[in-house]
This record gives structure tokens, sequence and C-alpha cells, in this order.
């Protein structure tokens, strides 16, 4: 006979996890199973396969029986477990916030470069800030202080404790507001950065997996029927937010690169701009916008 239910080895769960995610549409799934084990059983997937042959005890196996079902319902791991990795720091996610996408951590990367660059303090905007990670590598990078706001309270509440957890509570600075209305307007910055919705309204319902579709905020991803209301706002503005030699780093969609620059361009309060340039990401889809003034 095999072994029983609460007899099951680490190795075969992970098999066993991985061929339901499989069945269940998802990709990857062995580093799902990977990640949940290791997160139920507080091993790394070294220690996971070192430990391949042992067996788990009943209580231990019942939380990773659940664990696997919320991921074969296509809830997204992370908010299973509550944490998502954004260059190389832990984040607190829930519900309550999109998740930090790799994708994003070419902004990060291209903002850094423009404060690294700089001599002196900087002052820095992070417009719809979710979990707060792009602002709070901004700070732990750099040193800068930075202004992090969401219109979302609930967003703002895992926001803090990011800043609390990743020890930037006197550099990073969280403001429920629309945009940067709530923002001294005699305030201007060196660097604003921003990830907004900007998914139209169509493919949230019918193109976006429902890992995404079903479990992130709306708020975070609805960015009109076009995809660019948010956008065109943070374009208007940018000019009055800028200090004379500021940047502005945005996230933008993979295919919306000409319409954004045509934004910029068009937009009579963006005459300053003596750059406004689309950034491609390193598979070459359009990733980020960049205006500086």
């Amino acid at each position: 006979m095999g072994a029983g239910r609460d007899e099951a080895c680490i190795g075969e769960i992970l098999r066993s996890a991985a061929s339901k995610f499989a069945d269940a549409g998802i990709e990857n799934g062995m580093i799902d199973a990977e990640l949940l084990l290791g997160h139920c059983l507080d091993k790394t997937r070294t220690e996971l396969y070192l430990a391949a042959a042992e067996r788990v005890a009943a209580a231990e196996r019942d939380a990773i029986d659940a664990a696997i079902a919320r991921r074969c319902r296509r809830e997204p791991v992370a908010y299973i477990i509550g944490e998502r990795e954004f260059w190389s720091y832990p984040f607190l996610v829930t519900p309550a916030v999109l998740i930090p996408r790799p994708e994003t951590e070419f902004l990060v990367e291209h903002a850094l470069s423009v404060l690294k660059a700089r001599t002196g303090p900087a002052r820095c905007l992070d417009l719809c800030c979710g979990s707060g990670a792009i602002g709070i590598v901004l700070a732990l990078e750099t040193g800068c202080r930075v202004i992090a706001t969401d219109i979302s309270q609930a967003a703002l509440a895992i926001c803090r404790e990011n800043i609390e957890a990743r020890g930037v509570s006197d550099k990073v600075f969280s403001v429920c507001t629309d945009l940067a209305a709530g923002v001294d307007p005699e305030l201007r910055f060196d660097l604003v950065t921003a990830n907004p919705p900007y998914v139209t309204r169509g493919a949230i319902e019918t193109e976006l997996e429902p890992d995404v579709a079903d479990y992130e905020p709306v708020l975070a991803l609805d960015g009109g029927e076009d995809g660019l209301d948010l956008i065109r706002r943070i374009a208007a503005a940018a000019a009055s937010l800028l200090k004379a030699t500021g940047h502005l780093y945005m996230e933008i969609g993979y295919d919306q690169g000409v319409r954004v620059s045509g934004i910029f361009l068009e937009n009579s309060r963006c005459s300053g701009f003596k750059t406004v340039e689309i950034l491609k990401d390193y598979a070459g889809r359009d990733r980020v916008v960049h205006v500086c003034r």
C-alpha cells in the first residue's frame, strides 16, 4: 500500500500539487507548489528537496491542502502567503493592493539611475503607490524622501505596514489622496514615479487571467475605456509637480507607447519638457514613459 494521506512525503505532495495546478490551467505549477509548501513548512526551495522523503504531519498537511485548494481556485500565491518579493525585499500584500510585478523593477532601475546621479538630497513623489514597493525601494537604495499617495485607504494601510517593516518611516510618508490633490501645491519634486491603472475596461472583463481579474483590486487595474484615464491626468499635472530639472517615470501598457507619447506631446501643459520617450523593457515591449523638464 502507498502512503496514507497524512503520511505523504514532501516530494509526493510537491508533485501532486503541481499536477493539480496544471489541471487548473496554471503555468509553472511546480514553482507555485514550491512556494506554497515552503511557506507552510518554513523551508527554502533547497531545503524542500533535501527533505523530499520526509513525511508531513497531519496538521501541516491540512494547512498545505488548504493552500493548494486556494491556488487551484486561481487565487494568487502572493495573497495566499501574504508576501511578494520586489527588488529582493519582501513586501506584505493583500487583496487590497496590486501584487508588485518584476516588470515594475524596470521602472525602479531607471528611477534609481537618476537619483544616484544627483548630488544632495532628493524629494520624490510616488503616485498610485499601492503596497508602497516603488517608493520604499527608492528610499532604501538612496535615502531620498518620498511622499507616497493612493486613493485607497485599504491600500495605504498595507503601504504603512511595509514602510514600518522596511524601517523607512522617517523617509516615506503616505497620503490618502487622489493623485497629488492632497499634496502641498507649493512642493516640487526631483522625481515623480507612478504605476497607475492602465488596463482597459474591456480587457479586465475578457482578457485578464482569473488570477488577476478575480482577485486583484479593480481600482488598481481599471484605466477606463482605453486604459489611459489616469495617464492623461498625470500627464496634465506633471509640469506642476516637477522641479526645473525633474524627471517622471510612469509605467504603461505594453502597447500604449505611441498613444502615451501623443498625450504628452499634445498637452500644452507639457510644452516645457525637453524629453518625452518610451522605454522598452528587456522583452522589447513598451513599459515606461520618461519625461523630464
